[in-house]
């Protein structure tokens, strides 16, 4: 019984051992990180709070997006060039453009799976009287390619340039006589 007692350690000499750590410059150091961890961490759920308050005052519901309408208006002030060089930037169509009036936007259309340049752009000006000007700038030189400058016509969902829209008759065999001494039968088993 006298052996258990004495294979007992006691704490007493672990805590002297954390004492006497509590002073070496290392442990003071990676405390002052601690410190400095925490009061990022408060900063950012502070950031988190205010910007979260931020977005539930503003009315995201009550903002519709762009109507139809407002569409439409910008298609009638915007212009289609065709033919831009690949590597242009819409800085550069922007300057060249910059004498037909005040330009709200250049979009030059990328491809989404390889992300080079289509080699077309739009430019959407801020009144729809600089189209005019814009369109007399047709077959004008621009980095050494002539480019193709035209309205910008507003896409109609549904409508696929024949006339037709949505369905209608594509084509193919609609039933009826194809001949024979039975008549027709569509699903006729093999060797009859």
């Amino acid at each position: 019984m006298a052996d258990s007692e004495s294979t007992i350690p006691t704490n007493n000499v672990a805590e002297t051992a954390i004492d006497n750590d509590e002073d070496d410059p290392e442990i003071l150091l990676m405390k002052q990180r601690v410190e400095e961890m925490e009061r990022e961490a408060n900063k950012l759920r502070e950031l988190q709070a205010a910007a979260e308050k931020a977005e539930r005052s503003t009315p995201t519901g009550d903002q519709p997006m762009e109507t139809e309408e407002d569409k439409a208006a910008a298609d009638s002030r915007s212009i289609y060039v065709g033919n831009v060089d690949y590597s242009a930037t819409p800085e550069e169509i922007q300057q060249h453009f910059q004498a037909c009036g005040t330009i709200n936007r250049v979009t030059i259309l990328c491809d989404k799976f390889t992300g080079h340049p289509k080699g077309y752009a739009y430019v959407e000006f801020a009144e729809a009287e600089f189209v005019d000007a814009a369109l007399a700038m047709n077959d004008s030189l621009f980095r050494g390619r002539l480019i193709k400058v035209t309205a910008k016509r507003t896409n109609i969902p549904g409508f696929n340039g024949r006339g037709r829209g949505r369905g209608g008759y594509r084509g193919g065999y609609r039933g009826g006589f194809r001949g024979g001494s039975y008549g027709y039968t569509p699903y006729r088993a093999r060797g009859r």
